[in-house]
Parts: C-alpha cells; sequence; structure tokens
C-alpha cells in the first residue's frame, strides 16, 4: 500500500492486517474481501443508506472482492416487490454494480430452521408462549436481572413439535415465539433470551404461504453472512451491543461439530452512520410522509430517498463524494445538510452546460432598436456552453426588441450597492447588449409590468464598447440574464427546499411533523425559458440516468422533471448557486 496508515480509515486497516495474516486467504483471492448491503424491502433505500453502499461497495472494489446485494426479507407483512425493485435501481444508479445475483434471506429460510432445530436439540433454544408483552416485562432492566420464562424447560420434543407446529401454521400470529435459551442476568439485555422466530400469517413476496414463521434480525443476520461467506460484515454503531449476539448464534451451530462441518465465521464491523441535519432517517416516518399525503410519493424531491433526489437532480457521484468528505469512524456526528449540497454543485458546476431562464418575468422593451425601421428584426448571438469548458462550443440565442428579464433585476428606487437595472442605470445582457433604463411603466397597484431601455449598438455580445477618443473605456458593473420574448417556451419550475425547518426534526416536540416546513415547495408557472431547453442538444452531456441537467445562469441548478412533456417542461431546482439556507438562518 502506498498511502500510509494514518491516511486509511479503519475498516481498511482492519482489512489490510486480515491480507497479511491470511485470515481469509490468499492475498489476490477474491474470497479475502467478500462484503454485503442487507436491505429490508419495505420502503425505498434513503440518504443514510449511501454511505453503507459506497462504503461496502468501495471496499470490494478497492481489494478485489465480491460485494453482495441481499434483501433482508424476514416480515412478509411490511415488504413488497415495489421496494425490492426500487432498490435495486437505486443501487444501480449509485453504481455500486452487486456481483452475482440477487441474494435473498428467503433463500435460506430452509437451512436456518434447521439450524434452530439443531440449537433445541442442543438445549439452547425454546418455544415460549408468553405474550410480547410479558416477555417484554419478564426481560428486566440494566439494573435488574430478567425472569425465566415458565416455558423455558420445556423438554426437547416438545419444542421440537411446538416448533414444527409453528412453521405450519397450527397457531394465531403472536401466540408462540422460538427463544434462544442464553443468560437472563446478561448485562447485555440482547443476551437474555432473545427472541429467534415469530409467527406471522401472511403471504410473503416471494415464497407466498409456504412459511408461517418468520427469523428475527439478529438470528438471520448472521447466518445469512455465513452462507455467503461474507468475511467483513459491515454495521452502523447501533447493532455494537448485538455483535456478542451475532457471534453466540454461530458459536452456538458450531458447538459440537467438527472442524470440516463448523460454518463460516464472519466478522461484524461498526462503523458510524450518515445523518444529515433537517432530515429524519426513520422509514416508519418516511411511510408516514407518503400515506398521509404530506409528500407526493416516495420519489418527491423533498424525501430524502436516494429516488428522490435522483429525481431533484442530484448525481450520483456526489453521493460517493459525501461518503468519502464524511469518512469512516467510530464516531457518530450530526453532519449539516449544507455538505452535501455543496457536494452536488461542485459536481454539476463541472458538468453542467449553463441556459437562461426567467423565473418571475417582466418585460424589458428597447425602444431604440427599430430606429432604423427594423424593430422586429431578431439578431443571432452566441450563449455560451460553459465558461470553463470552451470545448463545450456555443449555442443560438435570438436577441430581439422585446425581452423577458427577472422581476428582482430591476428596483424603481434602487440603493446604491445595486448593481443592477434602476431608472438612469446600465447594465450588460448576458450574450447581447448594453441597455440602459430611461422609463418604466406599472400597474394600478404600482406593480412594474415594463422596463424601457435604449441599447449601444456598439457592445454586442456583451462586449465593452471601444475607447472614445480619450482613450476612455465606459465600463458597467452589472450583468443579468434574459429571454426573448418572441421565442420564449412558458415552463413550470418547481423550487424544492428543506422537508424540515427544524436541524433535529421532532426534538422538541416529539413530533416531526410539527417540524414541516410549510415553503418546502414553490411552484413557478409562468417561467420563460430557452427553446433550446425543450429537446437535448448535441452538446448536453451524456448522463447515464438520463437527467437533462442545467444551471439556470444566475439562479441554480435545474433538471428536467420526468412530469415534463414537449407541450408543457417541467423542472426541479436540485440546488441553490451558493448556500443560501446558511445564509438565511
Amino acid at each position: 500500500m502506498t498511502e500510509s496508515t494514518e491516511a486509511r480509515h479503519f475498516i481498511q486497516q482492519i482489512i489490510d492486517a486480515d491480507i497479511e495474516s491470511g485470515k481469509w486467504g490468499q492475498p489476490g483471492d477474491q474470497s479475502v474481501v467478500t462484503t454485503r448491503f442487507p436491505p429490508e424491502p419495505n420502503g425505498y433505500l434513503h440518504l443514510g443508506h449511501t454511505k453503507a453502499i459506497c462504503l461496502c461497495c468501495g471496499l470490494a472494489r478497492e481489494f478485489g472482492g465480491r460485494f453482495n446485494l441481499r434483501f433482508d426479507d424476514t416480515n412478509p407483512a411490511k415488504e413488497e416487490q415495489e421496494f425490492v425493485d426500487s432498490i435495486k435501481g437505486d443501487i444501480e444508479w449509485l453504481g455500486a454494480q452487486w456481483d452475482g445475483e440477487v441474494l435473498f434471506a428467503s433463500d435460506y429460510f430452509e437451512q436456518m430452521y434447521e439450524w434452530a432445530r439443531e440449537l433445541i436439540t442442543k438445549g439452547m433454544a425454546y418455544v415460549d408462549d408468553q405474550t410480547v408483552e410479558q416477555i417484554r416485562a419478564g426481560r428486566g432492566n440494566t439494573k435488574a436481572p430478567g425472569e425465566h420464562s415458565p416455558f423455558r424447560d420445556r423438554s426437547v420434543e416438545e419444542n421440537l413439535d411446538l416448533f414444527e407446529r409453528m412453521k405450519n401454521g397450527e397457531f394465531e400470529n403472536g401466540s408462540k415465539v422460538l427463544r434462544a435459551k442464553i443468560d437472563m442476568n446478561s448485562g447485555n439485555m440482547n443476551l437474555r433470551d432473545p427472541l429467534m422466530y415469530r409467527i406471522v400469517n401472511a403471504t410473503h413476496h416471494r415464497t407466498g404461504d409456504t412459511w408461517h414463521i418468520y427469523p428475527m434480525y439478529d438470528w438471520a443476520h448472521g447466518l445469512e453472512d455465513s452462507i455467503e461467506g461474507v468475511t467483513h460484515s459491515l454495521c452502523t454503531l447501533e447493532f455494537e451491543d448485538h455483535r456478542p449476539l451475532y457471534d453466540w448464534f454461530i458459536n452456538a451451530i458450531n458447538e459440537g461439530r467438527a472442524g470440516g462441518s463448523k460454518i463460516h465465521h464472519s466478522q461484524q464491523i461498526e462503523f458510524s452512520r450518515l445523518a444529515l441535519s433537517y432530515t429524519n432517517m426513520s422509514k416508519r416516518y418516511m411511510r408516514q410522509l407518503v400515506e398521509e399525503n404530506h409528500v407526493h410519493g416516495w420519489d418527491d424531491p423533498r424525501m430524502i430517498t436516494v429516488a428522490g433526489f435522483r429525481r431533484r437532480g442530484y448525481t450520483p457521484e456526489s453521493f460517493w463524494m459525501l461518503s468519502e468528505d464524511v469518512g469512516i469512524t467510530k464516531f457518530n456526528a450530526l453532519v449539516d445538510f449544507s455538505r452535501l449540497e455543496n457536494m452536488v454543485r461542485e459536481d454539476l458546476n463541472t458538468k453542467a452546460p449553463r441556459r437562461m431562464a426567467v423565473l418571475d418575468p417582466i418585460k424589458l422593451v428597447i425602444t431604440n432598436w427599430g430606429e432604423q425601421g427594423d424593430e422586429d428584426r431578431v439578431e443571432p448571438v452566441d450563449g455560451v456552453n460553459h465558461p470553463k469548458d470552451e470545448s463545450r462550443g456555443t449555442r443560438p440565442l435570438s436577441f430581439g426588441r422585446e425581452l423577458w428579464i427577472e422581476r428582482e433585476d430591476f428596483m424603481i428606487d434602487p440603493p446604491k450597492k445595486f448593481f443592477r437595472l434602476g431608472p438612469d442605470r446600465e447594465v450588460r445582457l448576458r450574450c447581447g447588449y448594453w441597455v440602459k433604463c430611461h422609463d418604466f411603466k406599472t400597474d394600478a397597484d404600482g406593480k412594474v409590468t415594463e422596463v424601457h431601455c435604449t441599447y449601444d449598438p456598439l457592445t454586442k455580445g456583451g462586449n465593452n464598447p471601444p475607447a472614445d477618443g480619450e482613450g476612455k473605456v465606459r465600463k458597467v458593473k452589472g450583468t443579468i440574464h434574459w429571454v426573448n420574448a418572441d421565442e420564449a417556451v412558458d415552463a413550470e419550475v418547481r423550487m424544492f427546499d428543506r422537508l424540515y425547518n427544524a436541524e433535529r426534526p421532532g426534538k422538541e416536540t416529539g413530533n416531526h411533523l410539527d417540524d414541516l416546513n410549510p415553503d418546502s415547495l414553490a411552484v413557478v408557472t409562468n417561467a420563460k425559458i430557452e427553446p433550446g431547453l425543450v429537446e437535448r442538444t448535441e452538446d448536453e452531456p451524456d448522463w447515464k440516468d438520463g437527467i437533462r441537467r442545467f444551471q439556470f445562469e444566475r439562479i441554480g441548478y435545474f433538471c428536467v422533471d420526468t412530469d415534463s412533456t414537449s407541450e408543457k417542461m417541467v423542472f426541479n431546482r436540485t440546488a441553490t448557486l451558493r448556500d443560501s439556507w446558511t445564509k438565511k438562518q
């Protein structure tokens, strides 16, 4: 390795040491590093998952290993095929391609059932008839030991019989569970006879009605890793207290087995999760937002789902950049949302072509445009597609007598440092001409409806006019954008902001809905855009996901929404040009 030890995060260092010791095989073997991402298909992937995906996939790539995608489909009551399909699509979009076929916990139900029977036979598991509430009460707490279940000493034969009947669907939901027999006095609450199986009489999206019992996460997790030969089972820090149970289950199965018949024992390693301010990572709360119509579906651009970010115009690269930026540590910390916004700005600033759009239009009329009797003439001007990349070339624009400009670019009584238009003020129209205001019109409410200007024919392309006879060059401080009124296309622009107003939603009241931002979506229905934005042009990047992304000059980054048609263009704001939220706060 050329990098210093200090430059490599602690998981890389663990893998380096494992490879050097030959723990999982010889260097160069794919088996020396096998990672997995194990989502539960009960919702869409969200921002927090992206760090785990980038880490697990990135390590497999770095060490020439294997990256598995395995669905933890152990709860048919909440899981749907829609979520399986969306998760696969999101991971592919991120560029984290898994190796081999997609795997499912349900592929291993029979094997896990047999291992559970083996633990029953060894006297390490038993069927409990207590209710969930009774079991919870009997576990005690960190200051008081738990109490043994009255069913803890059932015979092996009775437990095997009851467990099989549970599997066959003879009992109602919640009437029985299978528990591991460990230690009701353990200081680790996870070891106080944890549940292994519960009865769920529901149709599974893959196995149908074959099974009536489903494994709990702690029982299934390590066994799935074992079957797949996972070497480094990477989890977030909240699973650190579960690691002794992860190890106990595998050791219990291996107890009494000869060396060659022992099952693979993966190594669980915990790292800090990704938590961003002004977001809520709970899938339960996300489902509530969707089902109660606080948002318009899982892919609403205000949601922190991967699908939502994609629809908002974020790039896969921005998530890899954020994952590297926040680093891999053992300490949870709240990351400011602006760091992700900065990542997508950095990426789009390099890639996104420039276009002009006016979101709150007022008419600008060039009154001296027809002095030669040709006030209807239209002049072609060149718009630069990317100011920092000449190879991207230019695009044709049309300049005429009437233009649309932003309402905020004109003030009747502007302050001294307002470098845009006002009475007797001069500005540069991007790629066009210099114009100077001499009059304006208002409606009955005093709202400006038109701005009247003269233009300087010597400033075509927005260039400085030639020096006068004394060598002096006239200068202008402001540059504004515009769209030709005769050719402008009407468009809808959706201005998305953060879904929550609070840095930690729900912290004050206990209800995250209390902190919803009422201004998280503003819809502009009469925006004016360049006609070239309607259809894809040759200078646009070949975005792998097919999403068309742009920088609207002086406004921000935008993408074409999936609702868009050639008859009605719809754009979503991805990010402002600068971190206006922090400034506003």
